[in-house]
């Protein structure tokens, strides 16, 4: 495999960002769309299905970030929510250990409904089965904290797929896959860029990567570079600025994805 595009967590905000990079690099004649592989977590597992799909950029920026009259309400459970953040900032404890402490206060997060959830973010996607090319898709076992990577051979649906990758802890619900609940893919890291070791230059676009401690982990793209040419492109304090404190931020879209082509 010659290229890889590893599109990170982050939100609707982070998708924004995506969009907007990959549109801004092709026009400067740089295009992205076409890597061997995609992997996408959370908000990249969005954007990522859409790149791998061949569905146009400046197209797909037309997307429907904002909730509407038939989508179910937005309702975190903060309390808990907070505890998973203090556990995904936890430098001094075991990474499976915080996957399941997280998983545990996300399944028992009182948040909206999974089927409604998942009917939301089905219903915003423009393809329905998996693309030809390779896509690869995160997510984290909520009950046992293990982490998982679906592509068109796995028998999950795309839109399951998307929807527990996108399942934000204590913010949106675990989603059932094959009798278990599985959760955001961001939850073992922000990025998952190891999953592109077999490719000889990888990109990587990781909206969190400079606030988030597993937004962008030094120790997988450290061993991507050990064989391959490797580039992470994460926003600069200007773009930070336009990104603002919260990645749900729907009323952020065409700014965000204006710095993301600036």
């Amino acid at each position: 495999m010659d290229s890889a595009l590893v599109l990170g967590a982050g939100g609707i905000t982070g998708i924004a960002w995506h969009l907007g990079v990959i549109i801004g690099l092709r026009e400067g004649g740089v295009d992205l769309t076409g890597a061997g592989l995609v992997v996408g977590t959370s908000a990249g597992s969005v954007t990522g299905t859409l790149v791998a799909a061949g569905i146009d950029p400046v197209e797909a920026r037309g997307i429907e970030a904002r909730l509407g009259d038939t989508d179910p309400p937005f309702r975190p459970d903060w309390a808990r929510g907070s505890q998973a953040y203090a556990l995904l900032h936890d430098e001094g404890r075991d990474p499976a250990a915080i996957r399941s402490g997280v998983g545990e206060l996300a399944l028992a997060a009182e948040v909206v409904a999974e089927e409604p959830y998942v009917a939301a973010l089905a219903r915003r996607l423009p393809v329905r089965d998996w693309p030809g090319r390779p896509l690869l898709i995160t997510a984290v076992n909520a009950a046992t904290g293990d982490p998982v990577v679906w592509d068109s051979s796995s028998g999950v649906p795309l839109d399951r797929a998307v929807a527990a990758s996108c399942a934000v802890p204590c913010i949106f619900p675990p989603v059932t896959i094959g009798g278990s609940r599985f959760m955001d893919g961001g939850v073992r890291s922000g990025t998952n860029a190891d999953l592109a070791a077999e490719a000889g230059r990888v990109v990587i676009l990781a909206p969190l990567a400079p606030v988030r401690l597993y937004g962008a982990p030094s120790a997988e793209i450290d061993g991507l570079r050990r064989r391959a040419k490797v580039a992470l492109v994460a926003p600069d304090e200007v773009t930070m600025e336009v990104l603002g404190p919260n990645p749900m931020d729907s009323a952020r879209w065409e700014p965000v994805i204006e710095a993301g082509v600036a």
